[in-house]
């Protein structure tokens, strides 16, 4: 009797390391289980925080980038209606320009004997006249006797009067040498040969590079200019 409650004793022992030994295997399989979970947990963590941190940032190019598209929409647009309006401008210039250009043919083919130069029309009489009928010829006609402003022009007088003496709208007013105009003569030009003390109506001739006095009521030819 004595005997077999020893060796249930034992078995009570050995049942009782074994368990024990079970149990702490258990608890540090256990323990092992859960720190590698925390791993893979903390891994996993890392992982889907980089991929919210990597959507927000494509996220935000990609609203950068639509802002920019935006933008770049409406500056287009803006200097493609600029655009646009500079082109209407300009070909309503060139209509423009072609309407003034016709105008132009039409009213020189009406004015037979007109020579266009430098943004006027001139006519060269075949015909003679006193200075007084040459003006009233040309007022006639929209235009008055020439005025010779520079020695450009006076080069083309000559050109086109084959250097022959021919009126010009210059005569002596109250004693002072006018343009037509009104205007005086510039203080390089002069009359050759001007008279003195006289009482009489003296009007200018250009002549080569000169301008020449004569009286008034002589014929000569002339020449008228008409401005456009």
């Amino acid at each position: 009797m004595e005997m077999m409650m020893r060796k249930a004793t034992d078995n009570i022992y050995e049942n009782k390391h074994a368990t024990s030994g079970k149990f702490e295997k258990e608890t540090t399989d256990c323990n092992a289980m859960r720190i590698q979970s925390s791993e893979l947990t903390g891994a996993e963590g890392v992982k889907i925080r980089s991929s919210r941190a990597a959507a927000v940032s494509l996220m935000l190019l990609c609203v950068l980038l639509l802002t920019a598209v935006i933008v770049l929409c409406v500056m287009f647009t803006g200097e493609r209606q600029r655009l646009i309006s500079k082109n209407d401008n300009l070909t309503d210039e060139r209509d423009q320009l072609k309407q003034e250009k016709s105008d132009l043919q039409r009213s020189l083919g009406k004015m037979d004997g007109w020579i266009y130069y430098q943004s006027s029309l001139y006519f060269i009489s075949s015909e003679m006249k006193s200075w007084n009928e040459s003006r009233r010829y040309c007022r006639d006609r929209g235009a008055d006797l020439i005025i010779i402003n520079n020695t450009t022009q006076q080069e083309f007088v000559n050109r086109i009067s084959g250097y022959v003496q021919v009126w010009i709208g210059l005569n002596k007013v109250e004693g002072r040498w006018k343009w037509v105009d009104g205007s005086a003569p510039n203080s390089e030009s002069c009359v050759y040969g001007e008279p003195n003390g006289c009482i009489r109506q003296y009007c200018a001739l250009s002549y080569y590079t000169w301008w020449h006095y004569a009286l008034c009521d002589n014929a000569y030819r002339w020449i008228c200019e008409k401005s456009i």
